[in-house]
């Protein structure tokens, strides 16, 4: 009852071991089910093992396929299948080797998650909803539900009832933070669209103080707060941040810490609870198996959990640095309406079997526990090291283009194709009386 402000972060496309299992291969990490030295994936008779990646940008070509028969694939023989579905789902053999899905990164390329990760909670049973692509797995993380397919529709066009209107009938405030002009709420929800409009802000801009950062610096962040990364190169020199291959991870870990020091240095930061987690393990390897899960959809490919993905969980009040709970994306509906909108002690309102079956955050919460405030030193020097790697970035970028300007992208991610046919269909659909 203490936190007052839930900000929700979801980025795209990563698992559990590929971005914050590192952490076990490390004295800090012992509590933490991540990687040991020797997993593998074996095909046609040849072991291939994890190994670090080098490289935080990859190739488009080096996108792993994440559909529902792929993921079907990836988990059978104990998550034995990720190195065969990749190299076999390669259109480009030349980008089969090396296999980046066994591949991961350490904390000295995740410098913000490293940081977070030593001083707040790391989630390591937070599986994504679905085995199955984008769409279906957000669905899940907005409304409780997918509709009937583990792959995204096209356009990928939804009439799922989302948990803000719950938060609407509470009287409960409510934010949804982006990077453009198109919310993925949208995407989620079209028949409430128009009661969302005057609840859609961005997250940063110089014409406004409504955006996420001037609000969260001002103590005037609402009940809950959800950010949209930027799914697509709109120009300028940032581009995708939303850690969807082949976006630089780096750009990816800004973007977190421009959130976690907008909120940090806020006047509500003793009443602020901030999720980052990602939609799906996007194809890269996770060895823990996805467990059987409840739900409303009585066809036995809804009835279990896809991979696990990165989750940490930041707040100056959580009474533990690493949890065993199992949590999905439909944890974050339980935690807001258990907050927000309980008609009573015990009642919220049904959202469905996942919801109903989620544990929500205030498992990690204790009211005796006040975590200190990171110094100033900290935060700077992770900006710092940050600010170095963009600095190198553009410089490249200007010997390659003749200008520092992110140029739009020459060949667009599937994911990036689907977001945009999403938002072409929304805005083309708006009647008239919506327009206005």
């Amino acid at each position: 009852d203490e936190i007052e402000h839930v900000v929700v972060l979801m980025l795209e496309n990563r698992s559990f071991d590929h971005l914050l299992g590192y952490l076990s291969l490390e004295p800090f990490g012992s509590d933490v089910d991540g990687l040991e030295s020797g997993m593998a994936n074996t095909y046609e008779g040849r072991s291939h093992p994890i190994f670090r990646l080098t490289k935080t940008a990859l190739e488009k070509a080096q996108d792993p396929c994440h559909s529902g028969a792929c993921v079907d694939e990836q988990v059978a023989d104990t998550n034995g299948g990720f190195a065969a579905n990749y190299i076999r789902t390669r259109v480009d053999p030349e980008f089969a080797e090396p296999v980046v899905v066994m591949g991961y990164y350490d904390g000295d390329q995740l410098p913000v998650y490293d940081f977070l990760a030593r001083r707040f909670c790391v989630c390591d049973r937070w599986f994504c909803p679905v085995r199955g692509a984008t769409f279906p797995n957000r669905l899940y993380a907005v409304a409780g539900r997918a509709a009937g397919s583990r792959d995204n529709a096209s356009p990928p066009v939804y009439h799922l009832p989302s948990f803000v209107r719950h938060l609407d009938a509470a009287r409960a405030t409510w934010r949804w933070y982006t990077h453009e002009i198109f919310a993925t709420i949208w995407a989620v929800d079209r028949d409430y669209l128009p009661k969302t409009f005057d609840n859609v802000r961005p997250f940063s801009s110089p014409f406004s103080f409504d955006d996420f950062l001037s609000a969260a610096q001002a103590g005037t962040l609402p009940n809950v707060a959800w950010i949209d990364p930027n799914f697509v190169d709109v120009g300028g020199p940032v581009g995708s941040n939303d850690d969807h291959p082949p976006s630089d991870v780096r750009a990816g870990q800004e973007l977190v810490l421009r959130v976690f020091n907008a909120l940090v240095r806020g006047p509500a930061w003793e009443r602020t609870l901030l999720i980052v987690t990602y939609d799906e393990h996007g194809g890269f390897f996770d060895h823990v198996s996805p467990p059987a899960a409840g739900d409303d959809d009585p066809r036995s490919e809804f009835h279990a959990y896809g991979p696990r993905v990165p989750a940490l969980v930041v707040s100056p009040r959580l009474g533990t640095r690493v949890s065993h709970e199992v949590f999905d994306h439909t944890s974050i509906i339980k935690t807001c309406l258990a907050r927000f909108c309980r008609r009573d002690d015990t009642l919220i309102p049904d959202m469905g079997a996942r919801v109903r079956a989620a544990n929500h955050l205030g498992v990690l919460l204790d009211k005796e526990v006040k975590i200190a405030r990171p110094d100033d030193a900290s935060l700077e020097g992770l900006a710092s090291a940050l600010g170095r790697w963009r600095a190198d970035a553009l410089r490249a970028e200007v010997e390659i283009q003749g200008e520092a300007v992110a140029p739009e992208p020459a060949v667009l991610t599937d994911f990036q194709e689907d977001y945009i046919a999403a938002r072409e269909a929304v805005l083309n659909s708006l009647t008239p009386e919506e327009r206005i």
